[in-house]
């Protein structure tokens, strides 16, 4: 018997198969995400989404989606809309950050940027900002790779499966 795995007591709060219980304000026990849960599906969104793990658009996208419809479907049965909505907007900073980085000079991200609707002076001042975390945050980059750009582009994210599977 493993005594870190087993325990009496209260449900609340306790990890089986990476759900948690609690009770809401009508006293019904109802399913959650453990918090370790949620702490291994963001490390690996991280993994997917490193920007020197080597993977192009398509196999990040495909990887991406994969990974994603296979973990929603799985931890469906539990409430997590209030959960996904902040990984999401981190996953969809994380996959910005991925193509700024695959943009890598400046030139290329002023043409792409401009491409992408971005007027010509704002894309000349912010195309030129080094690193890859701080820049995909702009108002620039939003713009250049709105939500519904990355949608349109094949990026799916938790709560698009998440609705279409509750």
């Amino acid at each position: 018997m493993n005594r870190d795995k087993t325990g009496t007591g209260s449900v609340c709060g306790k990890k089986f198969l990476g759900y948690s219980f609690y009770f809401d304000k009508e006293d019904k026990c109802q399913l959650r995400l453990h918090p370790k849960t949620i702490m291994k599906l963001k490390a690996k969104l991280k993994e997917l989404t490193g920007r020197s793990n080597g993977m192009g658009y398509k196999q990040r996208k495909e990887a991406l989606n994969l990974f994603i419809r296979g973990w929603v479907e799985y931890y469906k049965l539990a409430r997590m809309k209030t959960t996904l909505e902040p990984i999401d907007a981190w996953l969809r900073r994380r996959i910005r950050m991925c193509i700024w980085k695959s943009w890598k000079n400046p030139r290329t991200r002023i043409v792409n940027l401009i491409k992408c609707g971005v007027p010509k002076w704002q894309a000349k001042k912010h195309g030129w900002i080094k690193g890859y975390w701080h820049p995909v945050d702009m108002w620039t980059v939003h713009k250049a790779m709105s939500n519904h750009n990355l949608y349109r582009a094949g990026y799916r994210c938790l709560m698009d499966y998440y609705v279409l599977v509750s």
